[in-house]
């Protein structure tokens, strides 16, 4: 069947076509983004923008036509921090139902790291033993750790590539004072929660997953995308430690010239890296095995683990 997952996250809103069937893999079959930031595009009392709003249903409406246009069956519409924390939220959720029709889930920290953990179990298989999970978004953090496909732990910091620049790293050019001190704020939050995953015991096999992740890998010498989604892609913590001091010295539009660095993502680039190199220090990994699957892939999975016979799919079929 045609599925379409429409992520309203805090960097981008992304409507991924997908034919997916229970028991097998998720095909991407269209990609239909774009990058509004919604963690940047907040009022000083918290609420998200009314030019952020405007841009959310304008991309929603958008998402709608494509999903008409590709066959979509059933479409699978949620959103996270951006949403979940916004002092309107609420409202911003009844104008997106009244002008296109989406209810969106607004899934809680929690249910991310678990959906996320769902997705990086399905991929990496049971012979990787416990996994610890790391995903570092525009507006949160999200750790989950585990031996099935359920994890022990799943939690959600607030920090965000996104939230943290906003708030920490707002010039061109980052104070080093400032890094200093989100440094130290960065490494504080985690611990709150690194001795609940320490009591679990060492991971046998630690993973990152999200887009932040995947250009820090990038530019410590991953593969870059065109080269697939199955092959091998590591980050490792002695590349970032070499990395970070350079990026902190580095404007916005020097960032965007490395290679595998998105522009629109240049400016989160190094609280991104703040982060990542925090986590793998504190919870005392070397490396992190890179998974092309997340959040999206995990909703999915979800949702195909709801249809237990062939009268279900065949129902949906007509009724999606």
């Amino acid at each position: 069947m045609r599925l379409g997952v429409l992520d309203v996250g805090s960097n981008t809103v992304h409507f991924l076509v997908v034919d997916a069937h229970p028991g097998a893999a998720p095909l991407p079959a269209y990609s239909h983004k774009a990058e509004l930031r919604l963690a940047e595009l907040l009022d000083e009392d918290g609420s998200i923008s009314a030019v952020g709003v405007d841009k959310l249903v304008g991309m929603i409406s958008s998402s709608i036509r494509v999903a008409e246009d590709k066959g979509v069956v059933d479409v699978l519409p949620f959103a996270t921090s951006a949403v979940r924390e916004a002092i309107n939220g609420e409202a911003v959720l009844r104008r997106v139902a009244e002008e296109t029709g989406v209810a969106l889930r607004v899934l809680s920290g929690q249910d991310e790291a678990r959906l996320t953990f769902l997705a990086v179990r399905r991929w990496f298989g049971w012979s990787s033993g416990r996994l610890l999970n790391l995903d570092i978004g525009g507006g949160s953090l999200e750790i989950a750790c585990g031996q099935d496909e359920q994890p022990d732990v799943a939690c959600s910091l607030p920090l965000g590539a996104g939230r943290l620049t906003a708030a920490w790293l707002p010039g061109d050019l980052a104070d080093p004072e400032a890094v200093r001190e989100l440094r130290r704020h960065i490494r504080a939050e985690i611990a709150i929660v690194a001795g609940e995953i320490a009591r679990l015991g060492p991971p046998d096999h630690a993973v990152a997953t999200s887009k932040t992740f995947k250009q820090l890998a990038r530019m410590t010498g991953a593969a870059p995308a065109e080269a697939g989604p199955r092959v091998v892609r590591r980050i490792t913590r002695s590349g970032l430690s070499a990395w970070v001091p350079r990026l902190a010295s580095m404007t916005v539009a020097e960032r965007a010239r490395i290679p595998g660095v998105s522009e629109g993502r240049a400016k989160q680039l190094l609280a991104g890296a703040l982060v990542a190199h925090a986590a793998m220090d504190l919870f005392g990994l070397d490396e992190l095995d890179i998974c092309p699957w997340a959040l999206r892939e995990g909703i999915i999975l979800r949702r195909l683990d709801t249809l237990d016979s062939p009268a279900d799919r065949n129902r949906l079929a007509v009724t999606g």
